[in-house]
């Protein structure tokens, strides 16, 4: 009985080996089954991508072409002296399309492709424009070519005037420009002792301020009224002497900021105004030559030297 049941019992092993057997081969060609159709599905996404990206590729150089080509359309009509704010929004769009950075869809770059042909049209209508432009400016330089006889007569005349004009107005210009007389520069000691600038150097323990006074000359052509009076110091170096907590700074002269030292607003009247100037600098001078200069409004009116000890 015992043999009876070995052998009865081997055949059902060998059934569950081969069972288990089919189930792991099985199993083996579903996963590779599973890879394949991955491989394959992978494969036709990086296609795709390449794919796209050749095309947006190619979308971009068509892009850079049509706006090169409004480009110069824009630049001839503009020369005509034509309207050309349509031309520029459209191309504005297109350059604002080629400097995205995302990534188009086949349906972005088929409406971009289209919207490019579309284009054409457009470029053809703007060339007619330029040759009727062309044509109109042909005609109004014909126009303007007989009338350049008698105009060219007229700006003559109106040239020769204008030169008589402006030579009588230099010389007004130049004879109501105000001049400082009398221009006296003084030492003032802090004991209110003024030491006048003559043929002797000043010292620094002299000058706790500088004083600087002047008058201004009879002038009957001088416009009357009001006036902004510079006095600029300059140090041995030639640069000017300030301080802005002192009530210096700047001014223009003949197109040039520089600073002035001390400033004045008066009303000129011509009664030959005497005007004085004080200075007090806080530090001693530069040994050498300084030299005053004196301006009303853009123009010097003035000068005079001293020395520092």
């Amino acid at each position: 009985m015992s043999a009876n049941f070995n052998n009865e019992s081997s055949p059902k092993k060998d059934q569950s080996k081969n069972i288990i057997i089919i189930v792991l081969v099985l199993l083996v060609i579903i996963s590779g089954i599973k890879l394949y159709t991955d491989y394959v599905d992978r494969t036709k996404k990086t296609e795709e991508i390449l794919l796209l990206s050749t095309e947006n590729n190619e979308l971009n150089k068509r892009l850079d072409s049509v706006t090169y080509q409004l480009d110069l359309r824009i630049q001839e009509i503009e020369k005509l002296g034509g309207d050309v704010k349509a031309l520029e929004a459209v191309r504005d769009q297109l350059i604002a399309e080629r400097n995205s950075a995302k990534q188009r869809s086949n349906s972005e770059i088929a409406a971009l492709n289209s919207k490019i042909n579309n284009l054409n049209g457009l470029l053809a209508e703007k060339d007619q424009e330029i040759l009727q432009l062309r044509a109109a400016n042909q005609q109004l330089f014909a126009e303007n070519q007989d009338l350049k006889t008698t105009q060219a007569q007229i700006e003559e005349e109106v040239a020769q005037l204008n030169i008589q004009k402006q030579n009588l107005q230099a010389k007004v210009d130049v004879a109501s420009m105000l001049k400082a007389e009398n221009i006296v520069i003084a030492a003032v000691n802090s004991r209110g002792k003024e030491r006048v600038e003559t043929t002797k150097d000043f010292r620094n323990k002299q000058i706790e301020r500088l004083k600087v006074s002047f008058k201004l000359s009879d002038n009957k052509v001088a416009e009357k009224g009001p006036r902004n009076i510079f006095v600029q110091v300059l140090g041995p170096n030639n640069q000017p002497i300030f301080d802005v907590a002192k009530g210096s700074g700047t001014f223009m002269i003949n197109g040039e900021e520089q600073f002035y030292t001390s400033k004045q607003d008066i009303i000129f009247d011509n009664t030959g105004q005497t005007l004085t100037f004080f200075y007090e600098k806080g530090s001693d001078y530069a040994s050498g030559s300084h030299e005053i200069k004196i301006f009303v409004d853009n123009y010097q009116i003035g000068s005079k030297s001293f020395v520092v000890k």
